[in-house]
């Protein structure tokens, strides 16, 4: 019986050990069960408000320069001091992809800012490999720059960690479980800058609220008479991404702009009928 225990809490120990990389055997581009090799993957956008916002009268010319991490954080280690920064460098990224998917891309057409030089240098190799071998006119083929009525800027303002945390857990008899969770939240800040005057016409702020969870339990026994001890533990823990995280408070941001843009009427879009819908809700 005491041989037949041992076998079985050594099984117990070893089988969460074992793993696989990737998606499972039965899977199309797998080999043998253990590695896989997968396509990159499109990520939707993650707010289907943006998404089915409603279709203004024609597009707004955006610029975005800047979009940047402002919190300072650094990535939290517990044996060596990190480099690494809390939350992503390439916000800016995130917001223009947001922005193109603002009412399924019929909100904004964003001219590209961020990668104005090396865009610039290419026209200009267009333009003198044309001129030279053509001895025409770049003109023809290359159409004038598009320019931004409204610029974008503001950033990640702050990472705000351990603001709640706690969690409970039992134990009878040598058998105990227990659960904890933290929270962490990150803030965007979004801003619209017209520009012809340099008014900011618009400003909203996002806040998005990360989770960690985690679970476990353990036995602690003795057996045969006090003489033999038996200790398992096991447990998982979860954390929402950070990146997802941000990206959310971003699209919230840009979704919280076009709606208070729409209060101001900053938007060209046909108000009429969305008086027509808020004069329907009140009497309601």
């Amino acid at each position: 019986m005491l041989g037949r225990m041992r076998l079985g809490i050594i099984l117990l120990l070893l089988l969460p050990s074992c793993a696989t990389v990737g998606l499972d055997s039965s899977h199309k581009d797998c080999y043998d069960g253990l590695l896989c090799v997968r396509g990159p993957v499109i990520e939707p956008s993650s707010t289907e408000q943006l998404l089915n916002l409603p279709y203004p009268n024609q597009k707004t010319v955006v610029a975005v320069y800047s979009f940047s991490d402002l919190t300072g954080q650094r990535k939290a280690s517990d044996n060596m001091a990190s480099f690494s920064t809390a939350v992503t460098q390439g916000a800016e990224h995130i917001l223009i992809e947001a922005l193109r998917d603002a009412g399924k891309g019929n909100w904004f057409a964003v001219v590209e800012r961020t990668g104005l030089d090396g865009l610039t240098k290419e026209r200009q190799l267009v333009r003198n490999t044309y001129e030279t071998y053509s001895g025409k006119e770049a003109s023809t083929i290359l159409k004038p720059l598009l320019y931004a009525g409204m610029i974008l800027e503001g950033g990640i303002v702050s990472y705000d960690t351990n603001l709640r945390t706690g969690g409970n857990g039992a134990r009878y008899l040598g058998i105990g479980v227990k659960n904890q969770y933290r929270e962490d939240k990150v803030t965007v800040v979004l801003r619209a800058i017209l520009v012809q005057t340099g008014e900011v016409l618009l400003n909203v702020t996002a806040t998005k609220t990360i989770l960690s969870t985690s679970k476990g339990g353990d036995l602690f026994r003795f057996y045969e008479m006090g003489t033999n001890l038996v200790e398992i533990e096991s447990g998982s823990t979860e954390n929402e991404a950070v990146g997802y995280a941000t990206r959310a408070a971003i699209e919230a941001g840009v979704y919280g702009l076009v709606m208070q843009g729409l209060e101001k009427e900053v938007w060209d879009f046909d108000y009429t009928k969305l008086r027509e819908k808020n004069n329907e809700e009140d009497t309601d």
